[in-house]
């Protein structure tokens, strides 16, 4: 199934899963993470508490992928992941936002889950450069759908420069 370019609040998508961009404490936060849980409502930060540090004040460090359930959200399931800080890109950026697509599309596979939405990971106050950001996701989503072709997969953006910086990214692609 195709990866699909929409621009809506991924609060409201009825989908199996949402992805949340997290910071590592996965205790929310601002941008996306902000909102999720305030749509989700207090259990999802109970829930973020409950999953265990594996190291001082981190649940989930960069480029790995937590889930919960999505409780008041229409989505079942909300994936955690945290993407990398932009550093001006010499600091293992890419590899890392790489890795957190491919971390929340194996949880995916193994929960066999039908559908999921992805924000622009990393492209808010972690400041990474959407133009650089897209084409990676879309390329790794693109790669990781060969092994869950049936996977329908959103990229939700939040507003139309970041739709229109995916929809070029997609037609390059």
């Amino acid at each position: 199934m195709p990866i699909e370019i929409i621009r809506t609040d991924i609060t409201r998508l009825p989908v199996q899963a949402i992805v949340n961009a997290a910071n590592p404490g996965l205790l929310g936060g601002g941008g996306v993470d902000g909102a999720i849980h305030r749509a989700a409502g207090p259990q999802l930060l109970a829930a973020c508490r409950s999953l265990p540090e594996v190291s001082p004040g981190v649940r989930c460090p960069t480029g790995e992928a937590r889930i919960t359930a999505g409780y008041a959200l229409p989505a079942a399931h909300v994936i955690h992941t945290v993407g990398p800080v932009w550093q001006g890109g010499r600091r293992g950026e890419a590899a890392l936002l790489e890795s957190c697509y491919r971390a929340c599309m194996r949880l995916c596979r193994e929960l066999a889950l039908a559908s999921v939405a992805f924000p622009a990971i990393s492209c808010g106050v972690y400041g990474y450069p959407p133009e650089q950001a897209a084409p990676l996701a879309i390329a790794t989503l693109r790669d990781e759908l060969a092994a869950q072709p049936s996977l329908r997969v959103l990229l939700c953006c939040f507003d139309a420069a970041m739709e229109a910086v995916m929809r070029a990214a997609f037609s390059r692609a």
